[in-house]
């Protein structure tokens, strides 16, 4: 019911994360990322302590495919569990389990990797990729053009309802963290219209964290 990707930029070590399915709420379940450690997708039949479990491991030293090798030895019910994992170093790692729903297929390549499952057909997560390492600026814009690249190329069986995008940076927190819980209408262009929005302010939000005495003026009225 859903398809996805992670993805790591080599040039300022950002990490983002970006889902859709027919479900609701899919970012709030399934999408995890940590800066300076990697991204994780945890999603079909989703447990999602697997997304902390496996970015705790690449936190302590373990590269993405050791993460997911291990999530596969201690993990409950794996074999219905989707992972994708990139590590710091833009390495990536998938599993699948052969009980994953419907049409399911990955694809990965250096600092991107994508996995779906109940797809229109087992071209999606290529094109996904393909639309990543196709689109240039940055990684907020690459990850919008990969899930219009696996939407147009079919996406998932059924219509679409939630999507989420996930970054982080240098800080604790995730310097965008944009979701659409439920739409009749195409969740990811929701997001993509969130991100237009968000992506000038997104730097100012931060600086406003770190200290707000050299933040920029807050836009609302009364702020001079």
């Amino acid at each position: 019911m859903t398809f996805s990707l992670v993805a790591r930029c080599p040039e300022t070590g950002m990490f983002g994360l970006a889902i859709s399915s027919s479900s609701p709420a899919v970012a709030a379940r399934c999408s995890f990322a940590r800066a300076g450690v990697g991204a994780v997708a945890s999603q079909n039949v989703t447990d999602p302590s697997l997304g902390p479990l496996a970015l705790d491991l690449m936190q302590n030293g373990a590269s993405a495919a050791e993460a997911v090798a291990e999530l596969k030895r201690i993990g409950k019910f794996i074999d219905y569990r989707q992972v994708l994992a990139v590590d710091v170093n833009g390495a990536t790692a998938i599993h699948s389990g052969p009980n994953s729903l419907g049409i399911w297929t990955q694809a990965q390549a250096d600092n991107v990797a994508s996995g779906g499952n109940l797809l229109d057909n087992d071209g999606v997560p290529q094109a996904i990729v393909d639309g990543f390492l196709t689109s240039s600026g940055h990684i907020g814009d690459r990850l919008i053009a990969a899930m219009r690249a696996g939407l147009a190329s079919g996406g998932e069986a059924g219509t679409i309802h939630s999507a989420g995008m996930k970054i982080v940076d240098q800080v604790s927190w995730p310097v965008a963290d944009l979701r659409c819980d439920w739409t009749e209408d195409c969740p990811i262009e929701v997001i993509a219209t969130a991100w237009d929005i968000y992506k000038p302010q997104l730097d100012a939000y931060v600086q406003r964290a770190l200290d707000p005495r050299e933040a920029p003026s807050y836009g609302v009225p009364g702020d001079e």
